[in-house]
């Protein structure tokens, strides 16, 4: 029998969005009923999916996304209006950047205590802050809540396709990709590095700062490791599956 929530589009999107959703979660990346990730649908990327407003990542499925327009402004009139900040922040950079399919915003607790840190750079000390070698950038002017002139602001930071992860001082951090596997993967990386980054600084001693030519070199590596993201992804979903979550519903 067809499940009636499969009529829905971009089902196979949806269901890895879902499964996003859930396994931060239980990497402990989410705040609360806060923080949001949405992915373009249509070709310029005004359309999105996005999670619905005060839900928790640990319960969202794929039916329970979101589909809205950018360019919509009756949006926020809507009975199931996502949450403001995600309209504010989200729709800015979908409208902004079509090659930023995929944007994952989360106040995970490494990346969260790197933007806090009067330099909110992250070095390449290691092979998983290389993946970030010049291709992060940091906003230093905070100016409150996520709204639409925030994150105005925000997107127009992003502007160079190379940059794929905002730094957000004093807020936490956007991570943007392709698709949802990359988008998850940079994600997932991007908090180990900051977490290895807040360690290393801890212990007082200096660091082994790799040179920039070695963690270009790196980061080149990384963008054309072949598959790597994907097979990340599809693992998550295997858990999700013996685990039983309802994710892909």
């Amino acid at each position: 029998m067809n499940h009636p929530a499969r009529n829905l589009t971009n089902w196979a999107e949806r269901v890895d969005l879902a499964a996003s959703f859930q396994w931060a979660a239980r990497q402990n990346l989410h705040e609360a009923v806060a923080n949001h990730f949405s992915l373009a649908v249509n070709a310029d990327g005004t359309r999105f999916l996005i999670n619905p407003n005060g839900r928790h990542f640990a319960r969202i499925r794929a039916s329970d996304l979101l589909e809205i327009d950018a360019h919509d402004p009756a949006t926020m009139e809507r009975p199931d209006a996502p949450d403001p900040t995600a309209w504010g922040l989200h729709a800015a950079v979908h409208r902004a950047h079509p090659h930023a399919r995929c944007l994952m915003h989360v106040h995970s607790p490494f990346a969260t205590v790197l933007a806090s840190l009067a330099d909110s750079r992250l070095p390449a000390i290691d092979q998983n802050s290389a993946m970030f070698h010049g291709r992060h950038v940091v906003d230093s002017e905070y100016g409150g809540m996520a709204f639409a002139a925030e994150g105005a602001r925000c997107a127009a930071l992003l502007a160079d396709p190379k940059m794929i992860v905002l730094v957000m001082g004093n807020h936490g951090v956007l991570v943007v990709g392709r698709t949802v596997a990359e988008t998850f993967n940079r994600l997932y990386y991007f908090e180990r590095a900051a977490e290895t980054y807040i360690r290393a600084l801890q212990t007082g001693r200096p660091l082994r700062l790799l040179p920039d030519a070695v963690a270009e070199k790196t980061a080149q590596e990384w963008e054309a490791y072949p598959g790597f993201a994907d097979h990340h992804l599809r693992q998550i979903k295997a858990l999700l599956d013996e685990a039983h979550s309802p994710y892909a519903q």
